[in-house]
């Protein structure tokens, strides 16, 4: 065996292996499956031009050499991004712990109430701190959130708003750049009209839905809004805050002077700023919006014992069910980052959090005072950790900064911006002041005293937080130690089974990938550095740009979208432009096929499209003859269409050549949703197909780890003609000669994960690339081989093959009275997280098992489902009592005195023979989602106060 060979650690299955593996699918080589799977007329005719693959060690070594070249400087560059301490038990137990960062998205709570429990906490902590009554389980970054809170509040206006068509969006000029920049992209191919300036001279009209304001403001000013807020409610405009979520440990919170939302960011509470991201961006509202909310809400429930029980609440929101209908696109949000930041909040509690701020307050006052000392004028008369100090000379300033390795910020030739932080103490403020000094040809003698807290009693908060024993309990490392791991261990991740979650793509994120993300070189990045101090991450960026054209045969990629549904989004949104350019701004038509996957709809509605559905053959394919009618109905005013591919039904469709000629003949645009890349790369492309853009889930195909559900990364690829609309950033710019504005706030999104996929494919290589997908596509069809014989398989190629996933119909098994969820419920007994249910097609499982899965496990799951369909068979219609129909078994139902069941305890919980060697628990009973729904709870109290 080959030991510094990357790609024997990466794919499952052995030599040996495969050969019994082919013999059972029917074919003599993986090289004859895949030509019997993928159409010749798209196959690949050359290798792929990348780099000759590292060893592990080889790679780590490299990473360390690019590492040092990143300049760490001391940053007070500020704008939503601060320097942090990250408690080492947080780092250690979550960050870089398999059992938090493998985990999905807990869709299926019964093996997720570990992660559900810390999100709960995290929840609890948001609304809390802002004073709303409601908050989300997180959002991408503060940008996006507050795009979110426009929308939300635009598509909740009253109906005399809508007939007055009240349209206008009032944005502080307080506000940060990039989330201007971000809410321009949103607002525009919507209708919404934005409006800046000042809010202390703006005057309302009955136009005027929202406002958007900054709590402190950019520059660092806190205002007192009451005016402000007074004047709006007149006019029913609903006010929206973007809020510094540590400041409001000790300012009063927007929920108490009359915010309708407050968004942000909660990368202050010990996140890496890692050049940009990830990081979780926080959403609070009122309860009346509770049907409106963006996002995921972690809500409290019981479960079929009447035991406290959390799950995803109100999921009929989501864009998987509303589709075109959603009011937001958003799917990936920022789950190990809000869980990060949760535990941040836990571990500190309330008391350690004000600390924390009053510490920076008074250090920045420090800062203040010594201004003072040496005439220097500073422009705030309130703030928590933000200085505007009028210089003679910025040039000269800044020149003298960089030479003592210091950032600050410069809004303008004779402003100086500083914030302090976290890790900031007194030297510091002594060598910030002695710089200015310098810079002003002034003589600075130093204090050893740190200056009161400044806060005006007005401003100060005098309401308790962060009261629920949760944050009181666990402020020694050991008890935080020991908490983090008993939720740890209620939640199935990779490192017990494999998660077979079609379009998910959950395969093995390798542990040397993970190493370089806790490094200081790549975590304490500020964003809005000067490029020549992030060398180390430019050539990473630049580099990954290069695979990835490479991967996709197209022209350049912008790496800015933070998620797969930012990435739709952004695709669509450069189509518009460019149709735009040409002087077809009425092209607004998006053909989407019936399968497609529920984001696809919704961020088309969002980048200003009119969906058209297309029919499916009874095959599961795109139907042609009405696709190519539907173009020609189309023809004046086709802008795109959104295809999947292979097929969300797991299907190579060898007429996806002629579907794109079609809508480039009717003068649309074709954009290729990437979320089933995994099956292509090194096979096929997208350029291949005829697609013009597509977007790529790095958190799927290219190995970033799904983290309990984010982060993710969903950049965009496009071919030379899109290329100038590439996004950019208001501050570092980036994207093409006539770029769009921002999709994100960072100029690179969450660029610390791209270290990952950077990782990946310098590590597998062309070859090594091209063998995953062979044998993603091989573990499917192995499955399929063994499960037909049991179950209806929907779809296949023409030759009978699936491509790298297939969907397995329980829907006969409806008049036994067992459904898709009882199988879904079931699979946990036997130590598996369910594959994705009911979707694209209601009452069916959709199985991925990806490349590095080996046979031993793919058989294990076979074996569950083929023992699960001879439970169906035994059950009597109308059984209640079944096995499938009481599953979940928990630890608690099978040591209890009484069992009232008709089958033994080791039918229930040991029904096969692994089982007895390594056995996972799920920690409740099936859950009562319409209870949680009905009595919505969305915070950490106990759930007897609501019983």
């Amino acid at each position: 065996m080959k030991t510094d060979s990357f790609v024997l650690r990466h794919i499952g299955p052995q030599k040996n292996e495969v050969k019994e593996m082919v013999k059972t699918i029917g074919v003599n080589s993986i090289d004859d499956l895949i030509n019997k799977t993928i159409p010749t007329n798209i196959r690949l005719t050359n290798d792929l031009n990348l780099p000759k693959p590292f060893s592990e060690f080889e790679y780590i070594t490299h990473i360390q050499k690019l590492s040092n070249k990143n300049k760490l400087f001391k940053n007070y560059i500020g704008l939503g991004y601060h320097p942090t301490i990250l408690p080492g038990v947080i780092q250690r137990n979550i960050l870089e712990n398999p059992g938090w960062y493998t985990s999905y998205t807990p869709y299926q709570a019964e093996i997720s109430q570990g992660r559900l429990e810390a999100l709960l906490n995290y929840q609890t902590m948001v609304m809390e701190l802002t004073g709303m009554e409601l908050a989300n389980a997180s959002l991408l970054d503060e940008g996006t959130a507050a795009a979110e809170a426009m929308l939300m509040l635009f598509n909740s206006r009253t109906r005399a708003q809508k007939k007055e068509n009240a349209t206008k969006f009032f944005v502080s000029n307080e506000v940060l750049p990039q989330t201007i920049d971000v809410l321009k992209t949103r607002a525009y191919p919507l209708g919404i009209e934005l409006v800046f300036g000042n809010h202390q001279n703006f005057e309302f009209t009955s136009v005027v839905f929202g406002v958007l304001i900054q709590y402190p403001s950019k520059n660092g000013q806190i205002y007192d809004y009451s005016t402000f807020i007074n004047k709006a409610k007149v006019v029913d405009a609903k006010i929206a805050v973007a809020a510094d979520l540590l400041s409001l440990t000790i300012l009063t919170p927007p929920g108490e002077w009359g915010a309708d939302v407050v968004i942000g960011t909660t990368q202050r509470f010990g996140i890496p700023m890692g050049y940009g991201g990830p990081h979780a961006g926080y959403f609070a509202t009122k309860e009346a919006y509770k049907r409106a909310i963006p996002g995921r809400i972690i809500g409290v429930s019981h479960d079929k014992d009447g035991n406290r029980a959390l799950r995803m609440a109100l999921q009929t929101r989501e864009q998987h069910i509303k589709r075109e209908k959603a009011t937001s696109n958003i799917c990936t949000a920022q789950v190990l980052l809000a869980v990060m930041a949760g535990m941040y909040g836990v571990y500190h509690g309330s008391k350690g959090l004000i600390y924390i701020a009053s510490k920076i307050q008074k250090l920045t006052t420090t800062l203040n005072e010594g201004l003072k000392q040496l005439n220097i004028k500073q422009l705030n008369t309130a703030f928590f950790d933000t200085l505007t100090i009028e210089v003679s000379n910025t040039v000269k300033l800044k020149e003298i900064a960089e030479k003592k390795e210091i950032n600050f910020f410069y809004p303008s030739p004779n402003l100086v911006s500083i914030s302090i932080n976290e890790t900031s103490n007194l030297e510091d403020i002594h060598e910030i002041i002695s710089v200015l000094a310098e810079a002003e040809d002034k003589k600075y003698i130093g204090s050893n005293s740190i200056a009161e807290n400044s806060i005006p009693k007005n401003l100060t908060r005098q309401s308790p937080f962060m009261e629920n024993d949760t944050f009181k309990k666990y402020h020694s490392e050991t008890e935080m130690m020991r908490y983090i791991k008993r939720l740890e261990l209620k939640d199935l991740s990779l490192t017990h089974s494999m998660i077979s979650l079609g379009s998910c793509t959950m395969k093995l994120n390798a542990a040397t990938e993970m190493l370089p993300l806790s490094w200081p070189n790549w975590g304490n990045m500020h964003p809005f550095v000067p490029i020549e101090q992030a060398q180390g991450y430019q050539e990473v960026i630049t580099d990954l740009e290069t695979y990835l054209n490479e991967i996709t045969g197209f022209a350049a990629t912008s790496l800015q979208p933070n998620s797969g549904a930012q990435g739709e989004y952004a695709g669509l949104t450069v189509i518009k432009a460019f149709h735009e350019s040409k002087g077809n701004k009425h092209r607004n038509i998006c053909l989407i096929p019936s399968s497609a996957h529920g984001t696809n709809p919704a961020s088309a509605v969002m980048a200003g499209f009119k969906v058209v559905v297309t029919k499916s053959t009874e095959k599961g394919n795109i139907d042609v003859d009405d696709l190519r009618e539907k173009a020609e109905l189309y023809k004046d005013s086709l802008g795109a269409l959104m295809v999947t591919y292979p097929s969300t039904h797991g299907v190579f469709e060898s007429s996806i050549k002629e579907i794109t000629k079609i809508i480039h003949e009717f003068g649309g645009q074709v954009y290729m949703d990437g979320a089933n890349m995994n099956a292509q790369v090194g096979l096929t492309n997208p350029a291949s197909i005829g697609a013009d853009v597509c977007h790529l889930n790095l958190h799927k195909t290219f190995a970033i780890p799904h983290g309990g559900g984010g982060p993710g990364v969903g950049p965009i690829c496009v071919a030379k003609h899109l290329v100038p609309f590439l996004p950019s950033n208001p501050i570092i710019p980036t994207g093409g000669e006539k770029a769009t504005t921002a999709i994100s706030s960072a100029p690179w999104g969450s660029a610390l994960v791209l270290l990952i996929s950077y990782s990946y494919i310098r590590m597998l290589g062309a070859n090594g690339l091209k063998q995953s997908t062979k044998y993603a596509i091989l573990n499917a069809n192995y499955i399929k081989a063994r499960l037909e014989k049991h179950y209806k398989i929907l779809y296949t190629g023409e030759n009978g093959f699936a491509a790298h996933e297939m969907i397995v119909d329980f829907r006969e098994f409806k008049e036994k009275g067992a459904d898709v969820t009882d199988v879904s419920k079931r699979l946990m007994d036997f130590g598996y997280h369910a594959p994705t249910v009911s979707f694209p097609v209601h009452g069916t499982l959709m199985i991925e098992p990806t490349e590095s899965e080996n046979k031993n496990e793919l058989d294990r799951f076979c074996d569950a489902l083929i023992a699960i369909k001879s439970e169906i068979n035994e059950m009597k219609s109308g059984d209640t009592n079944s096995v499938l129909k009481n599953a979940p078994h928990t630890q608690e139902m099978l040591t209890s005195n009484e069992w009232n069941y008709p089958y033994t305890r080791q039918k229930a919980a040991f029904p096969l023979p692994y089982l007895k060697e390594n056995k996972f628990w799920p920690s409740v009973r099936r859950i009562d989602d319409a209870f949680g729904d009905r009595n919505l709870v969305c915070s950490c109290n106990p759930i007897e106060d609501y019983l």
